[in-house]
């Protein structure tokens, strides 16, 4: 199998996650990925914990993000670092950074001169909040990106305040949106032969995941969604869209015709709403009230076995075993156990995308600060 970016180098001098996950998934597409890190420890997502779990000593979050990159360690305000750092500039196909704006430009490897070492070089930049704005000089954070996009107030109940998402959106949404701008970037210059900055932030990431809800707000006069007391998916959508509880665990109901729910449900008070244009908007919280009551009669398990001979969109809710033991997900094969540099076995996420029937291996765990240094410099010029 040959991947379509066999032979591209990315030299990717970004940290924590978003700008790393954009080169994780330039490698999952063959690429070769050189980490440029600090020598002062390194990535600072070496030290940052989801848990206490580790692999080799670095946290489960570095492994991830960074499975089978190689890794060298320069003091980029050294002369010596920042000529090493230049030579791999110079071979780059991409250059991925997400330093505060004017960080890599103080350094003297920013895009203008990148531009100038390697005309062709596509460079990504990422930010929090773009380069221009009263917000470009904050340092871009997931929760505090989520806290300035209005996000927060889609998730959860009516009477629950902000809730964040419980996993770095903004940081993947960002990363992804970047990984798909250097794709385009590498194809126009594989058709014209130019480079490219290509441009992302956080914010720029969490508006784009809420455009079909942001536009709907921008065309209705500024009526923002409106959560359920209870049960709450979606504050444009009407019943019976929502999760509920059941008598064991819970269920969760997509868009459904408030006539074939009733049937399906035996439920005769939602024929009284069957025939009402508008119903699941104008009697939402009844609705869902209604259903809800109904639904804690039966174990979830048994109302999607019911539902599911109905054609009613419905799907248990899962806890992580749940769904790791699924065949369905068994069957995607997305798991991949090998040694780690402590010579324990290990569990990773392979991509999440096959090609002519394959998905992308995983080459291996996160490399130790600096493992390749030595094999760099020695390629790339002392």
């Amino acid at each position: 199998m040959i991947w379509p970016l066999e032979g591209i180098l990315v030299v990717d001098f970004s940290q924590f996650l978003a700008g790393p996950y954009a080169s994780l998934r330039l490698l999952d597409m063959g690429a070769r990925v050189i980490k440029v890190e600090n020598v002062d420890g390194g990535d600072l997502c070496r030290y940052h914990y989801l848990s206490d779990t580790r692999i080799g000593g670095d946290s489960t979050l570095f492994h991830a993000i960074n499975r089978g990159k190689e890794s060298i360690a320069l003091d980029l305000k050294s002369a010596e670092g920042l000529a090493c750092a230049r030579r791999l500039v110079a071979k780059a196909d991409v250059v991925i950074q997400n330093f505060r704006p004017g960080v890599m430009e103080r350094l003297g490897l920013g895009y203008e001169a990148a531009r100038a070492i390697n005309p062709d070089v596509i460079y990504g930049s990422i930010s929090g909040y773009g380069v221009a704005g009263n917000w470009s000089h904050l340092a871009g954070q997931d929760l505090l990106a989520q806290a300035r996009s209005g996000i927060m107030w889609l998730s959860g109940n009516a009477d629950d305040g902000p809730v964040p998402i419980g996993l770095p959106i903004a940081d993947i949404s960002t990363g992804a949106n970047l990984a798909m701008g250097l794709l385009g970037a590498l194809f126009r210059h594989a058709r014209m032969g130019t480079g490219a900055l290509v441009e992302t932030s956080l914010l720029e990431s969490l508006a784009d995941m809420q455009f079909e809800l942001l536009t709907t707000f921008l065309n209705n006069g500024h009526k923002p969604p409106q959560r359920l007391g209870s049960g709450s998916a979606h504050g444009y959508l009407g019943a019976p869209y929502g999760v509920y509880e059941t008598a064991r665990g819970h269920l969760a109901l997509a868009m459904s015709p408030i006539a074939d729910l009733a049937e399906a449900l035996q439920l005769d008070a939602l024929h009284g709403f069957s025939g009402q244009a508008n119903a699941g908007f104008a009697h939402r919280e009844t609705l869902h009230r209604l259903i809800g009551t109904h639904l804690r009669t039966r174990p979830a398990e048994e109302w999607e076995t019911i539902l599911a001979t109905k054609d009613i969109w419905c799907a248990r809710v899962l806890t992580w075993p749940e769904m790791i033991n699924s065949p369905a997900f068994r069957a995607l094969d997305m798991v991949r156990t090998m040694t780690t540099p402590d010579e324990a076995p290990a569990h990773f996420m392979q991509g999440p995308f096959r090609m002519d029937g394959q998905r992308p291996q995983v080459r291996g765990a996160g490399p130790n600060l600096d493992a390749d240094g030595d094999k760099v410099r020695a390629e790339f010029g002392p």
